[in-house]
This record gives structure tokens, sequence and C-alpha cells, in this order.
């Protein structure tokens, strides 16, 4: 079993920016890409950005060049940062890994005012 562990939402102004963390624990091993979805109120879950074993990295059109997914995988870590936030990435980031099967995280809020 895989663990994961998200934290850094909150509330911020638009074109602020958030750090969002998401630690694995567990059966860390048999971990292959890791990313971040997230679902806004109303709206289905959709894909922010996933990153593979080998560090390559995709990104929701929306979010090129204002998010940048790293992973640490000496702390089992994997991170979102968001700049220049706007009103509409308002929503609930979930962390998933994909090992033998799909994990994921417990969300954590991001709500940004305009």
């Amino acid at each position: 079993q895989v663990q994961l562990v998200e934290s850094g939402g909150g509330l911020v102004q638009a074109g602020g920016s958030l750090r969002l963390s998401c630690a694995a624990s567990g059966s860390i091993s048999r971990i292959n890409a890791m990313g971040w979805y997230r679902q806004a109120p109303g709206k289905q879950r959709e894909l922010v950005a996933r990153i593979g074993s080998t560090g390559s990295t995709n990104y929701q059109d929306s979010v090129k060049g204002r998010f940048t997914i790293s992973r640490d995988n000496a702390k089992n870590t994997v991170y979102l940062q968001m700049n220049s936030l706007e009103p509409e990435d308002t929503a609930v980031y979930y962390c998933y890994a994909v090992g033998p099967m799909l994990y994921w995280g417990q969300g954590t809020q991001v709500t940004v005012s305009s």
C-alpha cells in the first residue's frame, strides 16, 4: 500500500503563488508516475500535471508556464509550484501515484480570490 499526504493549500489573491507538497510513504518502490488532479465545484476531476519516474513532465494547457511539477525522490515527495494563480484555479487538488494500482491523497483546498 501507498499513503499520500498533501499539504500547502490555502487562500491566495489572484496573481499570487502557492506550493503544494505530497509526501508518499509505504510501498514507495512500486511507484512510477505521480502527479496532481484538481476538482472544482460542479466540475469533473481534471489532470493538472504529472511527472514520470525519469522526470518527464506533462501539464494541462491552462497551467503551462504558470505551474511547475517536481519530484524529490530522496524525500519521496512531489511538489506543485503554482504561480500567477487565477480564480479559475480554485479547486480541491489531489495528489496521485501510479503503482500496482492508482493511489490518491485526501485533497487540499486551493482558493484564489479575485
